[in-house]
């Protein structure tokens, strides 16, 4: 026995919570289920037939909350977005930049953005919220397959992102990758330049 939260959801949704640690349920019955209550014991059977009994020796609250409809969730910030704000405003990783695909397909898979700087040279730009080592490897792959490419060759590659950490700036650096800290909300009403290059 221990103090739990147990929620039940309008979807008929059954979680237990702990107090500590985590946003993840220690245990749960997805919906549709069905609970009956007897003698301190609840009794979740959902339609597969699994079952889940939580003996209740106490109740500390007990509340409930109508939410109302869902009015959806839209997310802001997200790597698409930022991916769309820098290609609409290629022009900040450098004057004469500009854009020659989003997306640009390769056999291993999408670069964020495919750019030309001021000289005619081919750029990959790899866009992450929260640049760690995985993109940095990411990028290194790609720029070394359009390397390969005689049409495109030489690329150079920038990895962008909100955030970067210590250790994947130091490894792009080191692998001649350009690193960009962008400032999503300076970029949504950008007017001057809002990128840190190192």
């Amino acid at each position: 026995m221990a103090p739990r939260l147990l929620m039940v959801k309008a979807d008929g949704s059954v979680l237990i919570h702990a107090d500590g640690g985590s946003y993840k349920p220690l245990n749960w019955m997805s919906p549709p289920c069905t609970l009956t209550e007897e003698d301190g014991q609840w009794r979740v059977v959902n339609k597969a037939g699994e079952e889940l009994r939580i003996t209740i020796e106490e109740i500390l609250s007990d509340s409930a909350y109508e939410l109302g409809l869902d009015p959806g969730l839209i997310k802001d910030g997200v790597e698409a977005h930022l991916q769309e704000l820098l290609a609409e405003h290629v022009h900040t990783f450098g004057d004469g930049f500009t854009l020659v695909r989003r997306e640009y397909p390769t056999a291993i898979g999408p670069v964020d953005l495919l750019c030309r700087d001021a000289d005619g040279r081919h750029v990959a730009v790899e866009i992450k919220r929260r640049g760690e080592i995985d993109g940095v490897e990411q990028l290194t792959r790609y720029v070394d397959l359009l390397n390969r490419d005689p049409l495109l060759a030489p690329v150079r590659g920038i990895f962008a992102a909100q955030q970067i950490k210590p250790q994947a700036q130091f490894l792009a650096v080191d692998r001649g990758l350009e690193c960009v800290t962008v400032d999503y909300d300076a970029l949504r009403g950008m007017e001057s330049d809002i990128l840190r290059l190192f």
